[in-house]
């Protein structure tokens, strides 16, 4: 067990429910701050005021909006099947609730006299509890849209169980570098190997995979295809209305609080004061309450990361999502793990000085940009059929296109022998019965 397993394993029941209920209190606030803030900053990007009218700056309106839907009318599908129906939503918003416990938010401090960590269990295999909530919460996503009766939903449903074993598994590979480094699954044991260096400038290319992946997890723009409007209405929940649909807003927000504090946790140190505020007083900002401040500063910068995302990238298609995950994330993922597996066995047997692993670390780089610049591209193979197109855009008419000429016009015309017969094109005696 770490010190701080053994610290939380005192805490006594009124102490554990001030965590439960501080957590929870928390989430929820940070659920409504988040959608108060990305309706706001959205609106600033594209320069309009965003929620402006309930309390001061609008920051009321997502208080209002929560409890609009609470009155909302609750409308349950007559095909839909009325357990799964109403279990999905709860099923959904539970495991965001439930991963967010293994998260180190503060060190050693004392609460009405009693010593404990700010965090309300610690783990030996706290990452895997992350994983496994997320992966239990898209059978929410997936039983509400087959429970819902309609093929909208379930076509969102599909789509995000592909997304989440897609991007799940980049994301779990790119825990396995962090794991390596700091040797342990707890999440407390991961933030204390950062205290002299944070493994978001060590592990870089498991930094990016993990962010990329943190998005696609989230269903979040622009990975938001299982709830797609311009495809699917709105996807997944399509057909849910009141507390119901709330609950699959609050568990989508949480989960986003959830993966940056993970982020925050894996790469940012935790709760360590960035740099150069770390040496003041030797290291007097790493006691105490203050590390709760850089840990929700570090924790808002990814929120904030999202809410850029939403409101600068356009949706991809589906193909381009799974090629994303499939084709780059994992294969990357999979290389790197194994350039971090061979690195650390070089310095562990002291055959390579850090001289030496430093210039052969630039000569591989050096060899594989100019490998890229010597190959051949590919050019694509020509096709006979393919529609040429103009500068625009638009498909344009062959060169050697020809107009048929025009069928002669066959114009009524009396003949003059009075006997009423009509003529032919060139005056000639019509058959009998044209007209």
């Amino acid at each position: 067990m770490t010190e701080t397993a053994e610290l939380l394993a005192d805490d006594p029941i009124w102490l554990i429910l001030i965590k439960v209920v501080a957590i929870f209190a928390f989430l929820v606030l940070m659920t409504l701050l988040t959608i108060w803030a990305e309706r706001r900053v959205i609106g600033r990007m594209q320069h309009r005021p965003g929620p402006n009218r309930a309390g001061p700056f609008g920051i009321l309106q997502s208080l209002a909006d929560g409890l609009k839907l609470a009155f909302k009318e609750d409308i349950r599908p007559v095909m839909a099947d009325k357990w799964v129906y109403f279990l999905a939503p709860a099923i959904s918003a539970t495991p965001a609730l439930v991963s967010f416990s293994v998260i180190p938010i503060g060190p050693e401090v004392t609460i009405f006299g009693e010593r404990t960590a700010l965090q309300l269990v610690d783990l030996p295999v706290g990452l895997l509890v992350v994983l496994a909530c997320a992966s239990v919460g898209v059978y929410g996503i997936v039983l509400a849209g087959w429970a819902s009766g309609s093929p909208y939903p379930l076509l969102g449903s599909l789509r995000s169980a592909a997304q989440v074993i897609s991007y799940e598994i980049a994301m779990g590979l790119s825990f396995v570098a962090v794991i390596m480094y700091a040797g342990t699954l707890s999440t407390s044991g991961i933030v204390a190997a950062q205290e002299n260096g944070w493994f978001f400038a060590l592990l870089p290319v498991s930094f990016l995979v993990y962010v990329v992946s943190m998005v696609g997890e989230t269903n979040r723009a622009p990975f938001d295809l299982p709830e797609a409007e311009s495809e699917l209405v709105g996807g997944f929940h399509t057909e849910y209305s009141s507390l119901k649909f709330a609950l699959f807003f609050l568990a989508e927000y949480i989960n986003m609080v959830t993966v940056s504090a993970l982020a925050t946790t894996l790469f940012l140190g935790g709760w360590h004061a960035p740099w150069p505020l770390s040496l003041i007083g030797d290291g007097v900002l790493n006691t105490g309450w203050w590390p709760v401040l850089w840990f929700l500063g570090k924790t808002i910068a990814f929120l904030f990361f999202f809410v850029w995302l939403r409101g600068t990238l356009p949706r991809l298609r589906y193909d381009q999502f799974m090629d994303l995950g499939w084709k780059l994330l994992v294969p990357v993922s999979l290389v790197w793990i194994v350039a971090v597996t061979v690195i650390r066995a070089l310095r562990n047997t002291d055959t390579v000085s850090t001289q030496q692993f430093m210039i052969g670390g630039a000569v591989v780089v050096v060899i594989l940009v100019a490998a890229t610049f010597l190959i051949p591209d590919r050019k694509p193979a020509e096709d006979r059929d393919e529609v040429p197109m103009a500068g625009s855009g638009f498909p344009v008419p062959p060169l050697d296109l020809e107009v048929p000429k025009t069928p002669p016009r066959r114009t009524p015309v009396r003949s003059g022998t009075g006997s009423g017969e009509l003529a032919g094109p060139e005056g000639e005696e019509a058959p009998h019965g044209n007209v």
